[in-house]
């Protein structure tokens, strides 16, 4: 795994000439909704983009991690099948759904029953480099997300250029975000990690929840500000030393938040002995997502080396998806 997230801007790079070169229809429809459907590794890669992009686009995003997509879904819907094997079960069900409905509908993934069911029905697809983790594949999802709500008209092309100086900003910063993750790592290192973030950028802590249940076969949790003021901040009176409250931090958080930030630190201080701060960089909310995507994976990947576990594998959900198969409605 530690070569899959040094090799990060690298993806991006490709990312970028795979949905130029991509081979896409014009819309011939209005669009009045997104639907982005996928699951685990591929499926954070929606919630991102429905992040990034929400004070440009004009419509409803609507993210989708089920079997069934929502009865609203319409000729005018616009849903995006996200898989990158193809043949993630809840994936190809909500597919058909889709198709049921008439949606417009456009399709990234490697290969598998989605990439079939697209050429056959003429869908717009992408196709990306396949046989990795999923979830080591991030760059590739998130990206061609971006090239198709482009060609749907849905955002301009300006993210091009923010992905351009957002891998020249990881670049330039990679030896000191390795360093900052390692010390992260080893800070949290036998605790339980407990993510915080500003609502607007949610996905980005559920990723680092992902790559540490994944990579370093642990549990975690994240929550956003400012809900866990109203719930889960009074949970921390039932805390204690195993556990590490994790606040990632962006200069552009609403100042009611950054106050809420502060006293919130104050408060877990009083029952953890581990309160971590991770300040993301950047000038535009992709460069910063991406930076702290960037960080947080080094830090799911050291944490795992440290406890030497194999950060690649995921037999539980092998056998998981083994088990199900034995089964049919």
């Amino acid at each position: 795994m530690d070569q899959f997230v040094a090799d990060f801007t690298n993806q991006i790079k490709e990312a970028v000439k795979i949905g130029e070169n991509a081979n896409l229809h014009n819309p011939n429809k209005k669009i009045d909704n997104v639907i982005i459907t996928g699951l685990g590794g591929s499926g954070i890669g929606g919630k991102i983009v429905s992040e990034l992009i929400a004070d440009e686009i004009k419509v409803p995003v609507i993210i989708n991690n089920s079997y069934f997509i929502p009865k609203f879904a319409s000729k005018n819907t616009l849903v995006i099948v996200s898989s990158y094997s193809g043949n993630t079960e809840e994936t190809v069900s909500a597919m058909k759904q889709a198709i049921n409905a008439s949606c417009e509908i456009a399709c990234i993934t490697s290969g598998g029953e989605v990439l079939e069911t697209a050429k056959s029905n003429n869908y717009n697809y992408i196709v990306v480099p396949g046989g990795n983790p999923p979830r080591s594949m991030l760059a590739y999802s998130l990206v061609q997300q971006l090239f198709l709500l482009n060609n749907y008209n849905l955002i301009s092309s300006d993210f091009k250029e923010e992905l351009t100086k957002s891998i020249d900003l990881l670049d330039a910063n990679e030896n000191s975000i390795k360093v900052e993750a390692e010390e992260i790592a080893n800070k949290i290192h036998g605790k339980i990690p407990v993510i915080y973030i500003e609502d607007y950028m949610s996905g980005v802590a559920t990723r680092f929840k992902q790559q540490i249940n994944e990579n370093a076969k642990e549990l975690c949790w994240d929550h956003v500000i400012p809900e866990m003021n109203h719930n889960e901040l009074v949970g921390w009176a039932g805390g204690s030393t195993d556990y590490a409250a994790i606040f990632l931090l962006n200069e552009t958080d609403y100042t009611r938040n950054r106050v809420r930030q502060r006293v919130s630190k104050e408060i877990i201080s009083k029952y953890s002995n581990t309160v971590v701060e991770i300040n993301s960089k950047g000038d535009s909310i992709i460069q910063r997502a991406l930076y702290l995507i960037h960080l947080t994976d080094w830090v799911s990947v050291y944490l795992g080396n440290i406890k030497k576990v194999d950060t690649i594998e995921v037999d539980v959900i092998t056998g998981l998806k083994e088990e199900l198969s034995r089964f049919n409605d």
